[in-house]
């Protein structure tokens, strides 16, 4: 099938406009965000020097492991709402899979939003470099705004958000390739692996915690790989698209940030990087002076914009995809009149962004790692093997390389992250969990649904 028509219609009314260049510019500007230069000092904080780029490495390969779940599921079933369907698949539409699906839609209520508040709190404090004198209360207002302003711009047909994305790309590359060209000929191997006397104590659990940190600020900038499996229903040609954008976006980004970290850490000493709220500037003004720091403050501004504007996107087609099945609540099926967007989902997801917004970045962050890896990645990943025994004659475009091997490696990372989370973190992630069924028990039982159906006489 060619990629060039756009008359083809998507699943129920959403249209087939995105190809591999916009598929591919949604992946990578929905990973490299605001992410790489908010966590570097909260990486290298978590095990106290640069040994914390093992963690980058370990995301890594924990990314691409679980890419080549989200490729085959993504290609065998490429409708808006990636893992809802997934799980309704492999677990049974109206049986436990319902349950599950609709977990899953309920933490993307809150998962969505907290991604979306990460890059907004990372977008004002920035912003803080160029106005210094904005107080802390300022701070916290800019990062409530940035969500309400994403809500207006992607309130609109999907074509023209694939457009838009184009052009935020070439944002976020220019600045990307800015820190990376001018620290390239500053490179230190002795400043990048500076470590400490006590770095590699494996023997010591403080160690293990560590790595487990550093390996969760990693996932945080890795995350947005799976998101053309959310557009899948808008994407023509998804059995050739969604796995080449995602995998290529993974490899791609994956460089980016080692060399992006290889760069400030040869100008900024480990030491002085970990205390920084805003390193990519400080970073340019070391090399450039004030004037040039400005300029990227800008351009983070812009990449920190542009990676909230694709997740936003891709989540809220996870909601309307439920409440087409009758899964989740009615009103989050509705598309608008004229563009064939979902236009409840949106704008909910958009306002609990906003008051996310207002939180502690740290608590953020841990919280929707934890969220998300409960409650998405590890049921999914064991529904790729449930499917696999279940359905062996289902269609997939795309297989996983080295079966099993990515998959097994997938369940024991998440495991692993779960493991070392903060404890808070998982307070919400299974508060969240609780909640949610809560609800589902109560809207299945007054709508006599699984496991409260009534069975015929």
């Amino acid at each position: 099938m060619s990629d060039s028509p756009t008359s083809i219609s998507g699943t129920s009314g959403l249209p087939r406009d995105l190809g591999l260049p916009q598929a591919t510019a949604l992946a990578v500007t929905n990973m490299i965000g605001i992410g790489p230069f908010i966590t570097i000092s909260l990486m290298l904080g978590t095990m106290g020097g640069p040994q914390a780029l093992l963690g980058l490495a370990l995301g890594a390969l924990l990314a691409f492991c679980d890419g080549l779940v989200w490729a085959e599921l993504g290609t065998a079933m490429p409708k808006a709402g990636g893992t809802y369907n997934y799980l309704r698949t492999a677990y049974g539409a109206n049986s436990w899979g319902r349950w599950l699906s609709f977990l899953v839609v309920w933490q993307v209520l809150f998962t969505a939003p907290l991604s979306v508040a990460s890059g907004s709190i990372g977008f004002a404090k920035y912003l803080t470099y160029l106005l210094p004198g904005l107080a802390e209360g300022g701070v916290r207002l800019v990062a409530a705004a940035v969500p309400l302003v994403l809500t207006f711009l992607l309130y609109r047909r999907i074509r023209a958000v694939g457009t838009i994305s184009l052009v935020l790309l070439a944002g976020v590359l220019a600045g990307c390739l800015w820190i990376i060209g001018s620290g390239l000929p500053h490179v230190d191997p002795a400043k990048i692996f500076d470590f400490p006397a006590d770095s590699f104590q494996v023997t010591k659990l403080s160690f293990w915690d560590g790595l487990g940190g550093a390996t969760r600020y990693a996932l945080y900038i890795y995350f947005g790989y799976y998101n053309v499996c959310f557009l899948a229903g808008e994407i023509r040609n998804p059995g050739r698209v969604v796995p080449r954008a995602m995998l290529w976006a993974i490899g791609a980004v994956a460089a980016i940030y080692f060399l992006l970290d290889a760069a400030v850490l040869s100008v900024i000493p480990w030491r002085e990087a970990m205390e920084s709220s805003y390193i990519a500037s400080t970073y340019i003004e070391r090399l450039y002076g004030s004037s040039a720091a400005k300029l990227m403050t800008v351009m983070i501004l812009w990449i920190a914009f542009s990676s909230v504007f694709s997740v936003l996107l891709g989540y809220t087609r996870f909601p309307f995809r439920a409440a087409e099945d009758d899964n989740f609540f009615t009103a989050f099926g509705r598309l608008h009149p004229k563009g064939g967007f979902p236009t409840v989902a949106l704008v909910v997801m958009g306002l609990i962004a906003s008051l996310f917004s207002l939180l502690d970045l740290r608590e953020v962050i841990g919280s929707l790692i934890a969220s998300r890896v409960l409650l998405l990645f590890l049921p999914q990943t064991i529904a790729f093997f449930v499917l696999r025994r279940k359905a062996p004659e289902m269609k997939r475009p795309f297989r996983m390389w080295l079966y099993p091997v990515p998959g097994i490696i997938s369940i024991a990372g998440w495991l692993g992250v779960l493991a070392t989370s903060e404890p808070r973190s998982l307070i919400f992630a299974a508060g969240t969990f609780v909640v949610g069924s809560a609800l589902y028990g109560y809207r299945s039982k007054t709508r006599g649904e699984w496991p409260f159906e009534k069975v015929p006489a």
